[in-house]
């Protein structure tokens, strides 16, 4: 415990406004617990909605001043130097991310901070390839378009992959030109911060990055700040519509959202085992099965289903759980309290709904947030934990009997985020694909992630993409420019 705190201690705890680490105007902290231990690992002040007003209007004098003065090209050069700093400071980073947030510290080497590097660095190569077009018109004009920044970005990110998703909102909107106000999990401030840390070190100019942690009256005040001209909001469906709800508050203000999913994970009777039995398990229990788009209903031919469900089982109880420090931990605990009584609420409907409980199905250890990994045979699309998103470690396994079946089956959901499929038939594997009402569609594969390709929902699960050109994209204004000429200027 005392080397935990001895190295969180290292880092800051205040609101990042203007460049200057300053505390919160109202004095209130709040505390981040280590949720591996149930133990306080510091105190973080407490934005206020005062506070957020002070950080947006930071933003705003730096989109209106400086910041609009610098070129793409030393914009990239800042990116560039930041995921230099993040690089230099990756296992520092993956140890507050893992201390913080229990992810298992070989996640957050692996998966994670090499995602953050690499999204700085695909959109610092962005920023200088924004372009407009020129657009022929009758008559003697001259037509053009520009792409230009929004202007200040209120940024607000989940805490199932802080770093991750900090990189995902500031990057594009950085190489955009925009400022931004990024408001972190009340769960997992701390990587957050320790990045603020780092922008000022690259030399980021005063208030293009501001960082104000606190609760959900903090977000709240964000999403509806006057001087705001885009939301980015990563999280709840039921946040989310909320967000969307009070949009219209103080004027209107351009939103993207990426939310909830219930995504189905197809395995056709052709599907080699061994690769079906490994893509669902890592679809779903990744990261303690705290991903949006895990793949939670395993939709299996009935062919195969027996043989499916039996070792699915059986390779969920070799899952080791622990401490998340330890390399050789490979799930940790769900991030709070509050998450791990939710997860064990939907076992418990599971049970009394009818599933059938094949492996897990309880709290792990006496201490700590752990949920022992879960699966349940005979799902049917009427249960609850068919319908509703767990977020965490729990697999339902239901059967069908033809394409056009699961894929109406797949399809209804109010969710559609993302699915799998496995199976060696690449006609059927298309059709699946292109039936499904879904962001994005894994085959053979899942969650794959890399910054060039877009990543968003359908339905309630969201509005607009993140990644890719469609992530930039979400943080540009097209103007339209049209100059009189004289007659014989133009041919």
């Amino acid at each position: 415990m005392f080397i935990r705190r001895a190295f969180a201690s290292k880092f800051r705890t205040q609101l990042l406004i203007n460049n200057q680490w300053v505390n919160s105007s109202t004095g209130k902290t709040f505390q981040t617990i280590n949720p591996a231990t149930e133990e306080v690992i510091t105190e973080v002040q407490y934005g206020s909605p005062a506070d957020i007003d002070t950080a947006v209007n930071a933003a705003r004098a730096a989109f209106d001043g400086p910041w609009r003065k610098y070129t793409a090209v030393q914009r990239a050069n800042l990116l560039y130097k930041l995921a230099d700093l993040i690089g230099k400071h990756k296992e520092e980073l993956a140890q507050l991310e893992s201390l913080d947030n229990g992810k298992p510290i070989s996640d957050a080497k692996a998966a994670d901070l090499p995602m953050v590097e690499n999204v700085y660095r695909y959109y610092a190569g962005y920023a200088d390839k924004v372009f407009g077009k020129t657009i022929p018109m009758n008559g003697p004009f001259f037509t053009y378009t520009r792409l230009e920044p929004k202007g200040v970005a209120g940024q607000i990110i989940p805490w199932n992959f802080p770093l991750a998703m900090q990189a995902w909102k500031l990057a594009p909107a950085l190489a955009a030109g925009c400022t931004v106000v990024l408001k972190p999990a009340e769960q997992t401030p701390l990587s957050a911060l320790r990045v603020g840390e780092l922008i000022v070190e690259a030399g980021f100019p005063a208030g293009v990055v501001n960082i104000v942690p606190g609760h959900g009256d903090t977000g709240a005040a964000l999403a509806v700040h006057p001087n705001v001209d885009k939301v980015a909001f990563t999280g709840s469906t039921e946040v989310g519509l909320e967000i969307m709800r009070n949009s219209g508050i103080n004027g209107l203000r351009r939103v993207t959202l990426e939310l909830g999913g219930k995504s189905p994970n197809i395995i056709l009777d052709d599907a080699d085992m061994d690769m079906a039995i490994a893509q669902s398990q890592f679809g779903l229990f990744f990261n303690q099965g705290q991903c949006c788009i895990a793949g939670s209903r395993v939709f299996v031919q009935e062919k195969i289903y027996d043989e499916f469900v039996k070792l699915s089982a059986q390779c969920s109880t070799g899952r080791k759980l622990g401490n998340p420090l330890d390399p050789a931990t490979t799930q940790g605990p769900q991030v709070d309290e509050a998450q791990m009584n939710k997860i064990l609420h939907y076992i418990e409907l599971g049970k009394k709904e009818g599933a059938k409980l094949l492996s897990g199905g309880k709290r792990w250890g006496n201490k700590g947030y752990f949920v022992e990994p879960t699966v349940f045979a005979d799902v049917t699309d009427n249960m609850s934990i068919a319908k509703e998103e767990i977020f965490g470690p729990v697999m339902s396994i239901l059967k069908f009997k033809t394409i056009d079946e699961v894929i109406e089956r797949a399809n209804n959901s109010i969710y559609g985020l993302g699915a799998g499929v496995v199976t060696k038939d690449l006609e059927k594997s298309i059709k699946i694909a292109h039936s499904l009402r879904t962001g994005t569609v894994y085959v053979n594969c899942y969650d794959v992630f890399t910054e060039s390709t877009p990543f968003g929902g359908y339905k309630q699960s969201g509005v607009g993409r993140e990644l890719g050109e469609d992530g930039i994209m979400n943080y540009l204004e097209s103007k339209t420019v049209v100059v009189k000429t004289s007659n014989d200027t133009l041919p």
